[in-house]
């Protein structure tokens, strides 16, 4: 059994098997979820148990890469309408925190190097770990003061995330639509229309102008009480009742171009007449939708895109790009005989491209590892985290850059978040335990009191700054707060519960600004302290 315990990759998966257990358990509706690998890992750590060297910085880019990824299509579109905001949120809560450090940490006496670290710890921040230890010349005090703050740094943020729901009688899970505003016009409807435009009538649905001006497609139409797929040669005719697929916003716009909206259900078979098709033949690949004509060549419609994880309908003018995934409806035979004309491939659907992993988290690091200077002493650096993180939201959003693609399979993109952050947890747990308890002792406990103020505060000020002036909501508050405390962790907390995207928009939104102004205030704050 000595042997085992010494062995660090069977302690490193100890942790993670009884810090999933643990986290499994709920208390009063309460879990700690991934969290409780910390516990698990500060136990472990203290009792001179150890994982293996260098999981922290794998871990950690691994996790914001997929993070990034996950958001990438959506960040820059959220930058322009509320980054100011996040940009603000951010600044006010690092300001703080580095403003209680100073006021706590003066009135206590203590030394500017510990107080520095205490800071770095509080904030979940390395790169201000290394701005302060590189301002106090690798004075071993840093490293004590991030060692009595970053437990509860990393603990404190995950209960804020998932206890404020619950004070607030919220349930982030099951209430995502109500509280995440971004679901409601863009969410992807369909509706029933009943035609009453006299000018359409008669005329091919398929060939009218009409049909080539709209941002929502026609897949199905009402015969014999049935909704069946659309087929060429179908008409306009008075009552004619035709299915809409588009965003909530378009449809309700659109509808009126063609008459009135209905609630009625009619049966389908949705089982067999709709499915999802890969493009990936070259010479369908390139071309418009309305090039392609896929109702009157194939007798099958394109209803939505999936394209590096972000599903959308399209419109006459959409390029199909290669390893589209079509939603495509129409009858058996004739979906049988598109996806020959597209190259379909099943396995290709969830398929993960290895090198595109590799080469984004690569070009991450070496972002990451650049050095970014103000002045002649100052200089920064985005780190393990900043630097995949950044170069997965450019991937995300620009799709690929040379041979990287900025795509990974949701399932599989989940997982790799997960193992990611679960793996970093275990790693901070055993440093941090190591010295826990001899730093306590030898600081009390009023030190440790200092560090949780420097977490708590600015939470909690924070969260009534973005609600009461900046107007965001629940879970752009949380994400927002997230990303100013720089805690991969809570963000994990609450996608854990939420499908919705604007937490870790937010996440990414405030994260860069964070980031820096740390690097920064370590630095002022030995100033003021010396």
């Amino acid at each position: 059994m000595d042997d085992l315990l010494t062995n660090s990759t069977f302690v490193l998966f100890g942790i993670l098997f009884a810090g999933l257990l643990l986290g499994n358990i709920k208390i009063c509706g309460l879990s700690l979820g991934s969290s409780g690998v910390l516990f698990v890992a500060l136990a472990a750590g203290h009792f001179g148990l150890h994982v293996p060297d260098g999981i922290s910085g794998m871990a950690t880019a691994l996790f914001v890469y997929c993070v990034g990824l996950s958001v990438g299509n959506r960040f820059f579109g959220s930058l322009v309408q509320s980054g100011n905001k996040l940009a603000l949120l951010a600044i006010i809560v690092v300001t703080l925190a580095a403003a209680v450090t100073i006021g706590l940490c003066y009135a206590c006496g203590i030394d500017p190097g510990v107080a520095a670290g205490m800071f770095a710890g509080a904030c979940t921040s390395t790169p201000a770990l290394a701005a302060a230890a590189e301002a106090m010349h690798n004075s071993g005090s840093v490293n004590i003061g991030y060692g009595i703050a970053y437990p509860f740094g990393v603990v404190g943020v995950v209960l804020f995330v998932q206890l404020l729901p619950r004070i607030l009688k919220t349930d982030i899970s099951q209430d995502a639509t109500a509280i995440d505003p971004h679901k409601d016009p863009k969410k992807i409807i369909s509706r029933l229309v009943s035609v009453t435009n006299e000018q359409l009538l008669g005329h091919t649905i398929d060939a009218h102008e009409v049909t080539d001006r709209m941002d929502c497609r026609m897949t199905r139409i009402v015969k014999n009480d049935r909704l069946v797929p659309l087929s060429p040669g179908d008409k306009f005719e008075p009552g004619t009742k035709i299915l809409l697929v588009g965003a909530r916003e378009d449809i309700e716009r659109e509808a009126l171009m063609l008459g009135v909206l209905q609630d009625h259900n009619y049966p389908r078979n949705s089982e067999r007449e709709r499915t999802e098709v890969i493009a990936l033949k070259k010479k369908f690949c390139g071309h418009t939708l309305r090039e392609l004509r896929t109702l009157q060549k194939y007798g099958v419609t394109i209803s939505r895109i999936s394209r590096l994880g972000f599903s959308f309908v399209p419109t006459p003018d959409t390029t199909i790009i290669r390893n589209d995934i079509l939603t495509v409806v129409g009858e058996p035979a004739n979906i049988e005989a598109f996806k020959k004309a597209v190259g379909h491939r099943s396995t290709a659907i969830n398929a993960t491209d290895i090198l595109s992993l590799a080469g984004g988290i690569a070009l991450g690091i070496l972002l990451g590892s650049l050095k970014f200077s103000f002045g002649t002493d100052s200089s920064f650096s985005l780190g393990m985290a900043g630097g995949p993180l950044i170069v997965a939201l450019i991937l995300g959003h620009f799709g690929h850059v040379g041979p990287i693609v900025g795509y990974i399979p949701r399932p599989t993109r989940t997982l790799l978040m997960e193992f990611g952050l679960i793996l970093f947890l275990a790693w901070a747990g055993v440093k941090g335990g190591a010295e826990l308890v001899s730093t306590l002792q030898t600081s009390g406990l009023s030190i440790f009191l200092v560090g949780v103020a420097i977490t708590f505060i600015p939470m909690l000020i924070g969260y009534f700054v973005a609600t009461k002036l900046l107007k965001l909501n629940l879970l752009e508050s949380l994400g927002g707060i997230c990303g100013s405390m720089t805690s991969t962790p809570a963000l994990g907390a609450i996608t854990s519960k939420t499908d919705a995207h604007s937490p870790v928009v937010s996440y990414a939104t405030a994260y860069p600004a964070a980031l820096i102004l740390m690097t920064v205030f370590a630095k002022i704050i030995i100033s003021c302290l010396s």
